[in-house]
């Protein structure tokens, strides 16, 4: 009986056992189905969006589920073979910013990118490999490392550490964060795909507006400030410059900015500065990481940091600048596509340029030729046609017995002598209006002036301009003689109330000689008597005279001299 007794407890004790193996191996499988589960809904999730950033956070983020641990990040890897962006998960901001320095791919993170493998370690520090961690970073030990590869290109890689309850990563966890790699390197690159539709879409767009803006007289500078913002919205950039040399050619300016007003002026050296190369070899340079191999780059310096794109405006033959696309920090790194599609952007906007430039100088050109016709015709026919009829009416003035009609014809053929000077005036200055249209001559600006003071004293005062003011008048000299006209006529809309104002600017006793004279109350108080004061210190300053008296007919006549 005793034998009996145990012969039965042994087959009681195997199958104990085996029923244990196999609630085991059914939990096994059960783990296994949610694994696989819970993998197809973070596939399912990764590649629900086409945003490239939000599609690499969710990434990251299933995977640190999967695994069950408490950081993840992935590492894009730049043309340089370094990190070009780093995304981390499970950092606070805080813990973030205690971090003294981001990585940069080297120790544990270089390896995975030297020999792009999975990386399982159980104690990170105990790797010869390791690099140790910087100030402030968290405590790590376990490590997971998983390439993530699009076709043949290794994209980046996924990192994960910390397995929750101090556990250590196992083999199920390696081929779970594998397969969530592959759908991973599918996901990315449909969002590359994407991207890049969206982004030449938007190249398409915006080199139809530039094209447009130009060719229908849009400004030079307004349209760099259009490439800088056109470009940015292309890139989906923080920040782009547009710098075009001086004209010195030994320097080049920021022109244009879009997300750095502040930077618009800024000039720097072009030998042997990054920016200055590029606009010299017309050809461009990605900049991930500052090296000093290439070169001081001040510009770039001032960016945020992130990766930077400089381009040339303009095909090889025919740079007009640089431009410079910068991402800001986390930005990932220009792919090849994005690069040559913003390089055709810039090359056709530094072509429309040309063709705009062509035009305005065609139409230029165009307006001289009228110009000149214009004035031939004047002095040919009206200013000889008006000669001879004052010579006629002088000739008469002698045939005439009655005083007050001699008189009449004698102020008529005055008036017919004003306005010969005056119609020489306007022949001369269409015979030296030559600017290019970016500028004003000295006689546009008294034009301009004259115009502004019409507008505030309700009728145009009579301007006449007299000699080669456009020519041997200097810039300094007529700075002073704006200011002379500037301020009278301010006096004459401010105080005089007058109903006519005679205005006369021209070469005269080797000097430049201004005469305003006005109908009006006559010289007020201390306010104009200062702004006079300041004529005549300018008058002063220049060897020359300075009078205000009254008019003849009332009112008031200013007349200022200074030598040439």
């Amino acid at each position: 009986m005793e034998n009996t007794g145990v012969e039965q407890l042994f087959p009681r004790m195997q199958l104990d056992e085996l029923l244990e193996e196999l609630q085991t191996r059914l939990q096994a499988v059960l783990t296994a189905r949610d694994g696989v589960h819970a993998l197809l809904e973070a596939v399912v999730a990764i590649g629900r969006d086409l945003e490239l950033d939000t599609v690499l956070r969710r990434i990251v983020e299933a995977a640190t589920s999967l695994a069950d641990c408490r950081y993840g990040a992935v590492g894009v890897i730049g043309s340089d073979g370094e990190l070009a962006q780093f995304l981390p998960v499970g950092l606070s901001d805080d813990e973030i910013a205690r971090i003294a320095q981001w990585p940069h791919g080297r120790g544990i993170l270089g390896l995975l990118i030297k020999e792009p493998r999975v990386l399982r370690l159980d104690d990170i520090s105990a790797s010869p490999e390791s690099y140790g961690f910087p100030a402030g970073h968290p405590p790590m030990r376990g490590f997971l490392g998983v390439p993530i590869r699009i076709r043949d290109e290794v994209f980046g890689n996924l990192y994960l550490t910390e397995k929750n309850g101090d556990r250590e990563f196992d083999e199920q966890d390696e081929l779970i964060v594998t397969a969530l790699a592959t759908a991973a390197g599918i996901a990315i690159e449909n969002a590359r795909l994407y991207e890049d539709t969206r982004r030449r879409e938007k190249w398409l767009d915006a080199s139809g507006q530039i094209t447009r803006e130009l060719l229908s007289g849009l400004g030079t500078r307004d349209a760099l400030q259009l490439i800088a913002a056109r470009g940015r919205e292309m890139a989906g950039a923080a920040v782009t410059l547009v710098a075009v040399p001086d004209d010195d050619g030994a320097t080049m300016s920021v022109a244009a900015a879009d997300g750095a007003d502040d930077m618009v002026g800024t000039t720097i050296d072009v030998e042997g500065t990054l920016t200055g190369s590029v606009y010299v070899s017309g050809e461009s340079v990605a900049v991930n990481r500052m090296t000093g191999e290439l070169g001081t780059a001040p510009l770039i310096e001032r960016l945020p940091a992130g990766p930077v794109l400089v381009m040339p405006l303009g095909a090889p033959e025919r740079v007009r600048g640089a431009v410079l696309i910068g991402k800001g920090p986390g930005g990932t790194p220009f792919s090849g596509t994005t690069a040559r599609m913003l390089q055709q952007f810039t090359d056709q906007a530094g072509l429309v340029l040309e063709l705009a430039d062509s035009r305005r100088q065609a139409e230029q050109f165009g307006l001289i030729d009228d110009r000149a016709r214009i004035a031939r015709d004047l002095h040919d026919v009206v200013i000889q046609r008006l000669f001879a009829s004052a010579m006629e009416l002088s000739g008469v003035v002698r045939m005439v017995n009655q005083p007050d009609v001699a008189r009449r014809v004698e102020r008529t053929v005055d008036d017919l002598d004003t306005t010969i000077r005056q119609i020489r005036s306007t022949v001369f200055a269409l015979q030296t209006s030559h600017g290019d249209g970016e500028g004003e001559g000295f006689r546009r600006r008294i034009l301009k002036i004259s115009y502004s003071a019409g507008e505030q004293l309700g009728f145009a005062p009579s301007l006449r301009l007299e000699g080669a003011l456009d020519t041997d008048v200097s810039d300094e000299l007529a700075e002073d003689v704006l200011a002379v006209v500037q301020e009278t006529l301010a006096n004459v809309v401010r105080h005089a109330r007058a109903t006519r104002v005679d205005v006369v600017v021209g070469i005269e006793r080797g000097g430049v000689r201004v005469v305003v004279a006005d109908d009006g109350a006559g010289i007020g108080g201390a306010e104009r008597s200062s702004g006079l004061a300041n004529l005549a210190e300018r008058a002063h300053r220049r060897s020359g005279t300075f009078e205000v008296r009254p008019g003849d007919g009332g009112g008031t006549v200013v007349e200022w001299h200074a030598p040439l």
